[in-house]
């Protein structure tokens, strides 16, 4: 016979009392354990019940705000707690700079174990809100309803279409988004106009468990020259109603600088490998960061806080110290934006990306700006940088390594560690996997300089820029 799963007990009148990491706070039980929790803050009062338990510790989920912390202020946002973005809503902009630069010290204290230099004071973003130049809302059969909602309900109830967000941990479910403050107008004008029209002409959102339905997902993206890019991504070709909704965005916002639409009839969402097809005006937008320009095409990568990447690429251009001389190599350059952006310091930059498309864009960033000394390769940077390619193109003065949040490899790892540049400039977006990498460096680098760069407010998520120096 099964055993009955033992109820959770609550846990009554537990003070919040310091801030852990990645968006959790943490307290101590009776036990000794260490209780950790989501969507609280330290000075919140809580009752909560344990979801899952270890031996030294705990993660807990609220059941009761019994007292608020004097910290804690009202979240802006109609869809806080629901959508899953902006989690720090209910605390202060400057209290989340203080927590994100404690998560950098502690990361890399607790992880690196390296001796480290005094922490420059964070860059926070002088934009809280509308910061994000691209979003990507998703067309679903089943809108997420709240626990409230269910418990309201009296009868069984058929599912409703919804245009917005994924809900957090769910693939087929998405939460109805009215008002997003996360990207600028024309974005919310643009997201219920679409769903106005489509609820009138009956058009069939696409049902990602049954995988049937026409509309997928909206990409939007909003430059700060004024530019704006939509691709409407369709399962199947569907012209008569394609053509009559993509027209009416083009009447909503006459503006548009450019209209494309994509067919993808895959069971998941991207698109790398799908055609883009441009329906209105250029098949690209431009993005100028200080006096450099970009071209932004529907599946280009660029950081998505505009303002902010301009001063995370300033850092990097000053931890870089270039005088002209320097070969410098931007490895996971991605469209070459950090190695155009540094590019007048350097006698040749070598910039090194996986994805090939990217590599395009980054020739065409290039020769938009009319610089011709820098160099992009396509292909795995682990596999890429070989002795025999430094020897072909240079030994780097200066490297700029910017990975995804996985970090650096240990192939990659070893290989600097054999190729000895002088300077390391390492850009992360995850402190945890960076303190891993830096300890793996310290015994031929030291830390020079550190300086975490916001580029997320309201999130749990932190840049840091180290500087490292051969021994």
């Amino acid at each position: 016979m099964a055993r009955k799963k033992k109820k959770a007990l609550p846990l009554l009148n537990i003070t919040m009392e310091a801030y852990a990491a990645e968006g959790k706070s943490i307290a101590k039980l009776d036990n000794g354990k260490v209780l950790f929790v989501e969507n609280a803050i330290p000075g919140d009062v809580i009752d909560a019940v344990i979801i899952k338990e270890k031996k030294s510790w705990a993660q807990g989920r609220i059941t009761r705000l019994v007292e608020p912390s004097p910290m804690r202020v009202t979240p802006f946002c109609q869809h806080f707690g629901v959508c899953g973005g902006c989690k720090w809503q209910m605390l202060p902009y400057a209290q989340q700079l203080v927590y994100k630069q404690q998560q950098v010290s502690d990361q890399l204290n607790r992880i690196g174990h390296v001796e480290l230099p005094e922490m420059q004071p964070i860059i926070g973003s002088p934009n809280e809100r509308y910061y994000r130049n691209k979003l990507e809302f998703t067309f679903s059969t089943h809108r997420y309803l709240t626990f409230d909602e269910i418990s309201n309900r009296e009868e069984r109830f058929e599912p409703e279409p919804a245009l917005g967000f994924h809900a957090p941990g769910l693939f087929d479910k998405v939460v109805e988004i009215r008002t997003c403050y996360l990207q600028p107008e024309p974005t919310n004008l643009l997201i219920n106009s679409v769903r106005e029209y489509t609820e009138a002409h009956k058009l069939p959102y696409y049902d990602f468990k049954a995988q049937y339905g026409w509309l997928r997902n909206m990409i939007i993206r909003v430059a700060t020259t004024g530019e704006v890019l939509i691709n409407l991504v369709m399962h199947h070709e569907d012209k008569e109603n394609r053509e009559g909704l993509l027209q009416h965005i083009l009447q909503t916002i006459p503006n548009i600088t450019s209209l494309n639409y994509t067919l993808n009839g895959k069971v998941n969402d991207t698109i790398h490998d799908q055609e883009v097809v441009c329906y209105h005006g250029k098949n690209a937008i431009e993005e100028k960061l200080e006096g450099f320009r970009f071209k932004i095409s529907p599946k280009s990568f660029f950081q998505t806080n505009t303002v902010q990447a301009e001063a995370l690429y300033r850092v990097t251009r000053e931890f870089a110290g270039l005088t002209g001389v320097e070969t410098l190599y931007d490895l996971y350059c991605g469209t070459g934006s950090i190695g155009i952006f540094c590019s007048a310091g350097a006698k040749k930059v070598i910039g090194i990306e996986v994805v090939e498309e990217a590599i395009k864009d980054a020739y065409e960033n290039a020769a938009l700006n009319g610089i011709d000394h820098c160099q992009f390769f396509a292909g795995d940077v682990d596999k890429v940088c070989t002795d025999a390619f430094f020897a072909t193109h240079g030994r780097p003065d200066v490297i700029i390594t910017d990975p995804p949040r996985a970090g650096m490899t240990v192939k990659l790892i070893d290989q600097l560690l054999k190729i000895r540049a002088p300077k390391v400039v390492y850009v992360s977006c995850n402190p945890a996997t960076q303190a891993r990498d830096l300890q793996l460096l310290n015994d031929t680098y030291r830390i020079t300089r550190l300086q975490p760069v916001d580029m997320f407010p309201h999130t749990h998520h932190i840049e840091n820029v180290a500087l490292l120096e051969l021994r």
